[in-house]
């Protein structure tokens, strides 16, 4: 799969006011006017493939930008961004992305195949967000899913902390803004007898998303220059999910804990773009 590296796509979009109010509704933004929230650019160049063109999982069918890993659960796994310039409403989107790079690793689980890719969002013309994404790939799950554990979140070395439960809607209103037919977000069945979840999976973006909203609603809008996540634990639709920051020095710690303490995403970022 080698081959694969250096593979790239250009897509086109627009920042319609009507995406910018509908994310907001999402998330239950408080913004308002024509410069849209940081983490915007992951509802805009969306997939589009067509419906018969999707894969058993929802997914599109690998092997058109994705290379064709026959492993059958695929999960995005982290991402590193740098904010250059706010987005605003109007404005003609083009990303480019590139396969940077291809690994297959063993872990606990099994074999794994890590594919990284290189993402430029430019917004009439400037770049606004450049992102490094990295995408898992991992063997069918066979065990059944683990209950909720029994401990309780420490949020006393937090300075910041916002506390919601994700519902069904929420994950639905998502995957529209971000054209994500996965069906771990709303098929519970495939979500639990196939890929062995507890039940509907909160989306990795959509909790990044909501720790880019708690540090705007701490330090203002679009005040982030850098911010990386890491997925380390599923969130489930209907369980209590506790956003959490804090500011140590230049640097900034977000992390999404679950009802019982477990890490669910961790995340870094460092201040400020300004508009």
């Amino acid at each position: 799969m080698k081959d694969w590296i250096g593979r790239e796509l250009v897509q086109h979009d627009v920042l319609t006011p009507g995406l910018l109010a509908r994310f907001r509704a999402t998330i239950d933004s408080g913004e308002t006017g024509k410069t849209a929230a940081q983490g915007i650019h992951w509802c805009l160049c969306l997939p589009d493939a067509a419906t018969a063109a999707l894969d058993v999982d929802g997914h599109p069918q690998r092997g058109a930008f994705l290379p064709p890993v026959t492993l059958p659960r695929r999960m995005w796994a982290s991402s590193a961004i740098t904010f250059h310039h706010p987005i605003i409403a109007g404005a003609a989107i083009e990303r480019r992305s590139v396969i940077a790079e291809i690994a297959e690793k063993e872990g606990a689980s099994g074999h794994l195949v890590f594919v990284d890719i290189d993402h430029e969002t430019r917004a009439d013309g400037a770049l606004a967000v450049s992102e490094r994404q990295t995408i898992v790939y991992r063997d069918a799950a066979t065990a059944s899913p683990a209950p909720p554990g029994s401990g309780r979140p420490d949020l006393d070395q937090w300075q910041w902390h916002r506390s919601l439960i994700p519902s069904e809607a929420l994950l639905f209103r998502y995957s529209a803004l971000t054209f994500n037919s996965h069906r771990i977000h709303y098929d519970r069945p495939y979500a639990t007898e196939v890929e062995r979840y507890r039940g509907l999976v909160v989306h990795g973006p959509l909790m990044a998303t909501f720790l880019l909203d708690l540090a705007a609603r701490e330090l203002g809008a679009n005040m982030l220059a850098s911010f990386s996540f890491r997925g380390q634990s599923p969130a489930i639709a209907g369980e209590a999910l506790h956003l959490a920051g804090r500011v140590e020095g230049e640097a900034i710690t977000l992390a999404a804990l679950g009802s019982d303490g477990r890490t669910v995403m961790s995340a870094q970022a460092k201040g400020q773009v300004q508009p």
